[in-house]
């Protein structure tokens, strides 16, 4: 085909090649279409309904021209199903069916911007309206008839597409910003489509340590209860224990002190010097370490005043170095005050002390 475009290009006809779901070419076959774009052999037009971003690879993509397909709005969708029940040519017009407005916005909901789909449902609908009407004219499209026909909504959802990455991102941000009507919205969208339950309760536990932390300590207890109450008594009863804990999350405090302080370790790890571990923290279980002087000069905690002593324990190119700041949030408020204390004891026990049996001349 693309030796016909190269002949028929030297005739000044350009051959254009439509691609349904062209996001299912792999990106070598993607990659095959370049050199006849870029000579222009070939007007691509390819059809997706995946992100482009993720799916068609940077260097066709830059050469091609994104158009976006907003789905139809329920409103929309209801207008063409009343156009489909009074055009008698090429909808059921011939049926003479009549449908309340609650009953269409029901199929339009169903539908999720689908006109196709929303035709489909109307379609089952008008058969079991007719049918439970006996077969006469005039029947009536019911919430209840159309409740039958649609059964269980069928969401759209892909568990490797753009909407599995947008509705986790909706549950997350929604349960950092302490809402817990949308943190259960999002997370039922997610379950009643399918997800992967486990996938959920991972999700939770980070959204544990990342949002929460030390604020709230217990809420990453409870995400990986839930994680495992999933993994012992299966799903559907797994979906409560997962809203719990959404819930538990949204409504906790917040602080991304920890998050934050770890990042700043990553941060030096990887930019300073890794300077060796000060002898005074080193093991010693050998006489030749002991010689060497492992383990000299430590001082153990338990027997000096509050616990706490003065004695470095980071390196010294850090020495001075503060990565964890607790916020006034729920616990870490108790974890800022324990903190001040310990460094209260720690410059007390730093400072000289004086020798009672000395005495002043």
């Amino acid at each position: 085909m693309m030796a016909d475009a190269d002949k028929a290009r030297q005739y000044g006809t350009r051959t254009i090649v439509f691609i349904d779901e062209i996001h299912r070419f792999n990106k070598a076959q993607q990659d095959a279409f370049l050199p006849y774009v870029e000579s222009g052999a070939i007007r691509l037009i390819g059809a997706t309904t995946e992100n482009p971003s993720f799916e068609i690879i940077s260097a066709l993509l830059s050469r091609c021209r994104v158009y976006v397909l907003n789905p139809l709005t329920e409103e929309q969708i209801v207008a063409l199903l009343r156009r489909a029940l009074a055009d008698k040519e090429r909808g059921l017009g011939e049926m003479r069916l009549r449908a309340g407005d609650e009953a269409l916005a029901r199929i339009a909901a169903y539908s999720s911007g689908d006109a196709r789909s929303a035709y489909n449902a109307l379609e089952v609908a008008a058969g079991l309206a007719v049918q439970q009407h006996g077969g006469q004219p005039e029947a009536e499209i019911s919430e209840t008839i159309v409740q039958d026909a649609l059964q269980k909504r069928v969401l759209l959802y892909d568990k490797a597409g753009e909407e599995h990455y947008n509705l986790i991102s909706a549950l997350h941000k929604s349960v950092r910003n302490s809402d817990p009507d949308a943190a259960l919205y999002w997370l039922g969208r997610m379950l009643e489509a399918g997800e992967e339950p486990l996938y959920v309760a991972r999700r939770l536990v980070r959204m544990a340590v990342e949002d929460i932390g030390l604020a709230d300590p217990q809420a990453l207890a409870l995400t990986v209860a839930a994680r495992d109450a999933v993994d012992f008594i299966g799903m559907p009863e797994g979906n409560l224990a997962l809203a719990e804990a959404a819930v538990y999350l949204a409504l906790a405090p917040k602080s991304n002190a920890l998050y934050t302080a770890y990042a700043e370790v990553q941060q030096d790890v990887e930019r300073t010097v890794a300077e060796p571990v000060p002898l005074h923290l080193r093991n010693a279980p050998t006489g030749l370490m002991k010689t060497l002087g492992y383990g000299k000069d430590y001082q153990y905690a338990h027997n000096f005043p509050g616990k706490v002593t003065d004695m470095r324990c980071l390196p010294d190119n850090l020495r001075n170095r503060i990565y964890y700041q607790p916020t006034s949030e729920g616990v870490e408020r108790r974890i800022r005050e324990r903190m001040e204390e310990i460094k209260k004891r720690r410059a007390e026990a730093a400072r000289p002390q004086s020798d009672p049996d000395k005495k002043e001349s």
